[in-house]
């Protein structure tokens, strides 16, 4: 790296996200100052602890965006040299990208230009893609759709069902891009253009995917239930619903492999899948 001791501006709503960048930060010679996070309604984040002075990192102000349009000035009242984004959920407006005079670079976990939107992690289980993408690149006036400076693929396990298992092995492949990421930013490196094709939107999902058929190969379903649990309970409609002796269940959790005898055997269409976790719908 040929630089140090820029002031960075963290972007997120992710505690553990905004503790690994400010540990690598601060390792690097670099000065993370301030952590800008959403505010949220108790309700939408009652599954994880808000960012605020309980969970951010010491020595860092933390400010509280009521909107996307309240980044700008808070930004700018920082004034930092680079604005680093991981986790966050509003599409920020370029005024405030720009503001830092390094600019403004996004980690999102997807191998970019497939599965840029709101939700790539249950596109890569719905799509069968087998394994994880992480990108870091640049922002711009649109969504994901900036330069690439880095990326990287985290082998997908078959027991990954929380982002509590999944979110330590993705956020390890994106601190371990960083070095190179800086690099190229401290050159003055604009990143690469996402090529045109192989373009896909990860939008939430609906009720073309809401329906579990048992006949579907039981990866098929097993990817299915680990999609919907990926999606945090953002979609606008809850999924996915599967039948069994009549009555319309939730699944919350499935194994290709015998658990053990709390778990029920069901047969889809090329064989056994193990229900571990599920419930009735009211």
């Amino acid at each position: 790296m040929t630089e140090t001791g820029w002031r960075v501006a963290l972007i997120t709503t992710v505690p553990p996200v905004a503790e690994s960048l400010t540990s690598f930060l601060r390792g690097a010679g670099h000065d993370p100052v301030t952590v800008i996070s959403a505010r949220w309604s108790g309700a939408a984040r009652a599954d994880r602890p808000p960012m605020g002075d309980g969970t951010a990192p010491p020595g860092m102000d933390v400010m509280l965006a009521r909107d996307k349009w309240s980044i700008e000035p808070m930004l700018r009242a920082a004034n930092p040299d680079l604005a680093l984004c991981w986790g966050f959920p509003w599409r920020i407006p370029l005024a405030a990208l720009q503001v830092p005079r390094l600019g403004s670079v996004n980690c999102h976990p997807a191998l970019l230009p497939r599965h840029r939107g709101p939700i790539p992690l249950s596109w890569a289980f719905r799509d069968g893609d087998g394994q994880f993408g992480i990108t870091w690149h640049r922002m711009d006036a649109e969504l994901d759709t900036g330069a690439i400076l880095a990326q990287a693929t985290v082998p997908m396990l078959d027991d990954d069902f929380s982002i509590e298992a999944v979110g330590p092995r993705l956020g390890a492949a994106a601190i371990g891009l960083l070095p190179a990421v800086l690099e190229r930013i401290a050159a003055g490196d604009p990143g690469d253009p996402q090529p045109s094709q192989g373009v896909t939107w990860a939008g939430h999902f609906g009720e073309d995917y809401a329906t579990v058929d048992w006949g579907w190969p039981a990866r098929s379903i097993h990817d299915q239930v680990r999609a919907w649990a990926f999606t945090f309970g953002l979609s606008a409609v809850p999924g996915p619903i599967a039948e069994l002796d009549g009555k319309s269940v939730r699944l919350i959790r499935t194994s290709l492999v015998d658990p053990g005898p709390a778990a029920r055997r069901v047969e889809c269409g090329d064989g056994p899948l193990w229900i571990v976790e599920s419930e009735p719908m009211s």
